[in-house]
């Protein structure tokens, strides 16, 4: 298991990366023997809250960041002083991949639930990239499936009617076989889907007063996703 350290902690040891639990769907899971021997500096796992922030937009960016668990949101303020959502990171994703370029970074990215991280000094990962095409390949991919989520966030979580968006959502939310979601403040569905606090508020009741949703805990549900399907596709 990866070391989990403070805040305080996080540069004063090394993660073992060969035996990470998440080590064929992490961005190192490409990565051969011979390749640890080259991660000099500290990769480290650390545990953040609802509220930390990841890095802000405009920090230097020279780390990235894979997911282990947890929820992340990457944040853009509009002129007028409001946010925008633009992307939701879960376990595995990595983000901060601005580093590979030099630069800023282009969000804030703030925790939602509470997360635990994996700091990957940038130098680490340019250096294994030019040495293992695995790597190189894999980092390709996360960029290209970067892209690919910014094109749905604006053809699916921002078009349609706000009922069709918030289903879009939940639907995305549904992560195991049980179709249970959690659910995070209804600021931040509304942040996501350019829709007003008390109009996801509404939606997410009226979604629970048909059998859309089953509420199991305090925003924990058990979703019905042929139900959510149709609103979804407003059938």
């Amino acid at each position: 298991m990866i070391k989990s350290v403070s805040k305080e902690e996080a540069w004063k040891g090394e993660a073992n990366c060969r035996i990470c639990t998440l080590r064929d769907s992490v961005l190192f899971a490409g990565l051969e023997e011979k390749d640890f021997e080259h991660i000099h500096k500290p990769i480290e796992q650390l545990p953040l809250k609802p509220g930390d922030y990841l890095y802000h937009a405009g920090d230097k960016a020279d780390r990235m960041f894979t997911i282990r668990s947890g929820l992340v949101k990457l944040v853009q303020y509009l002129p007028d002083g409001s946010q925008r959502i633009v992307r939701l990171l879960r376990a595995t994703d990595v983000t901060g991949m601005e580093a590979l370029v030099g630069g800023e970074y282009q969000h804030d990215a703030i925790i939602m639930q509470n997360t635990e991280v994996c700091i990957l000094p940038v130098d680490v990962v340019q250096r294994l990239s030019q040495e293992n095409s695995a790597l190189h390949q894999e980092l390709m991919r996360r960029w290209q499936q970067a892209l690919a989520e910014a094109d749905l966030w604006i053809t699916q979580l921002s078009t349609g009617s706000a009922k069709q968006r918030v289903a879009r959502l939940l639907l995305k939310l549904v992560c195991d076989d049980d179709n249970r979601c959690e659910l995070f403040n209804r600021e931040d569905m509304g942040a996501i889907l350019g829709i007003t606090t008390e109009t996801a508020s509404r939606t997410v009741a009226e979604f629970k007063r048909k059998g859309l949703l089953q509420e199991t805990t305090p925003n924990n549900y058990i979703a019905d996703r042929e139900k959510l399907m149709a609103v979804a596709e407003d059938l």
